[in-house]
């Protein structure tokens, strides 16, 4: 059910009321314009009745004019003609003149604004009593122009009124409800920065006063609460990555055990059997397919034991130098050494240094057997003839919120090309190869998880490489996998010491 709006509301309030105090006034003058009426006109009537009636100069042409006898008998004095018969008064006017004679004064009877006006006064001779009835369109002359004016001032005092009213209300009530109900709208929608005026009567005013004060203690009670839901996702992500850091340990752990076992059970039968084969193959007497198929039996043993020395290594960590290093010029060593592989010739590699990196910190070995293990498995999973490899470094910050963009966050830390906001160096390794698919992004660090085919990987390179990066106080992390794109990044520690040396230039082509 809709209802008035304020201002319709008070333009009728304001209307009705000036009705009702203008009817008043309307029926006040109506009454003092009867008085008036038979003050002026009873005098002048009376004048006239004590002269000759229907002389010249008499008040209202047409008047007819009776002289009534104390007897009751009646002679029309003055006056229009009229037929046969009609010469006396009419009853009203023979009544009025018997109550001017009981009263002995002059009376004037208006009667209703469409009937004729009647006056009677003693004459002071015998009781006789002179009687006026007026014209119908004289007496309708002398009531319907006081009513007329008297409406006319009704509708124009309410009209008036009421319009000065609704405008008033308008400017001082209603566009400041509709100021506060658009900026209400606003605060609901969660923009806060609108304020409302303080002008206008005081109680408006005031209104705008509160509704600022209450607009601002919810802003700040709103960012107060955006900060505890930062800080909690904070929180969480932080316990996500404890939790994923103990079972990674656990699982490391386990991998240990495992690789110390089998390193001792079967490090020493491997090396004895491959001593073995070597003193076979020095038979002369061998054919040459026996020597061939001794040297490839040879082959698959020395691949045994590589395993298992990487089983040693992800088993038992070295101790990691934590020096200042030139993290560009390891980059450009690796794709070096990633250049000469006879599979990767057709590939495209590039070194991309960001002029305000600022230097790393960390073992130079274990970041070169990182880099060179990203380099290498970018160069196993790109098109041999059309494959790109990139290795961009540069500076960054160590850790973001979730949610927050890590290159928006860094180039803020970096104040215009400063070094001093960033906290940490990332070596990116992107390549143009397939990506690695969603179902095997949260595996595709554990031990043993290839995505190789059968007997061409062992699953422990990205393992161990991140184990070594998190010995060096950094971590490393599958940037980007969606479809036709796929970067690891390496983040180290910044070294506060003394800046190593570096390579000149700050883009080179591989």
């Amino acid at each position: 059910m809709r209802t008035l709006g304020l201002q319709a509301e008070l333009a009728l309030s304001l209307g009705l009321v000036m009705f009702a105090a203008t009817l008043t006034l309307g029926a006040v003058l109506y009454q003092w314009n009867e008085q008036r009426l038979r003050d002026v006109l009873g005098g002048a009537l009376q004048v006239e009745a004590r002269a000759r009636p229907g002389s010249a100069g008499r008040v209202v042409p047409g008047t007819v004019w009776w002289r009534v006898f104390r007897d009751g008998g009646a002679r029309r004095v003055a006056g229009p003609p009229v037929a046969a018969g009609g010469a006396g008064p009419d009853a009203e006017s023979a009544e009025l003149a018997r109550r001017a004679r009981d009263l002995d004064r002059p009376l004037l009877l208006p009667g209703s604004p469409w009937s004729e006006i009647r006056f009677a006064t003693p004459l002071g001779t015998g009781g006789d009593v002179a009687v006026a009835r007026l014209p119908r369109d004289a007496s309708a002359r002398m009531r319907a122009t006081p009513l007329v004016l008297t409406a006319l001032f009704l509708v124009f005092d309410v009209v008036v009124f009421t319009a000065f009213g609704a405008v008033q209300a308008r400017r001082r009530v209603v566009v400041p409800m509709q100021r506060l109900a658009a900026a209400s709208r606003e605060l609901g929608s969660g923009t806060f920065g609108g304020r409302l005026v303080e002008e206008g009567p005081r109680e408006v005013a005031l209104v705008a006063h509160t509704f600022n004060e209450m607009s601002e203690a919810l802003e700040a009670r709103t960012e107060d609460l955006e900060k505890a839901v930062r800080d909690l996702r904070e929180s969480n992500r932080a316990l996500r990555e404890a939790r994923s850091g103990l079972d990674r340990a656990e699982r490391m752990a386990a991998v240990g055990r495992l690789a110390s076992g089998v390193a001792h059970e079967v490090g020493n039968p491997m090396g004895a059997l491959l001593a073995y084969l070597a003193l076979v193959r020095r038979d002369a007497g061998l054919s040459d397919d026996a020597r061939q198929h001794l040297g490839r039996a040879s082959e698959q043993g020395e691949r045994i034991r590589r395993i298992l020395k990487q089983l040693l290594d992800f088993s038992k960590p070295p101790r990691p130098e934590r020096v200042p290093l030139d993290l560009p010029a390891l980059a450009r060593e690796s794709v070096e050494l990633a250049r000469t592989q006879t599979r990767l010739r057709g590939v495209a590699f590039s070194v991309d240094v960001e002029e305000a990196a600022p230097t790393a910190r960390g073992d130079p070995g274990m970041v070169a057997q990182i880099l060179l293990n990203l380099v290498l498995n970018a160069g196993d999973a790109v098109d041999p003839e059309t494959g790109r490899i990139e290795v961009v470094v540069r500076g960054t910050v160590a850790k973001v919120r979730d949610g927050d963009d890590r290159a928006a966050a860094a180039a803020m830390r970096a104040a215009g090309g400063s070094r001093e906001g960033l906290d940490a160096v990332e070596c990116v390794v992107a390549d143009n190869g397939p990506g690695v698919r969603p179902e095997d992004r949260e595996r595709i660090f554990d031990p043993f998880f290839t995505t190789k085919p059968p007997g061409e990987g062992t699953g422990l390179g990205l393992a161990n490489s991140r184990r070594l990066a998190e010995e060096l106080g950094g971590h490393l992390e599958l940037a980007d996998a969606e479809e036709g794109v796929c970067s690891f990044r390496l983040v180290l520690p910044v070294a506060r010491e003394e800046r190593a040396p570096r390579g000149e230039g700050v883009r080179s082509p591989a």
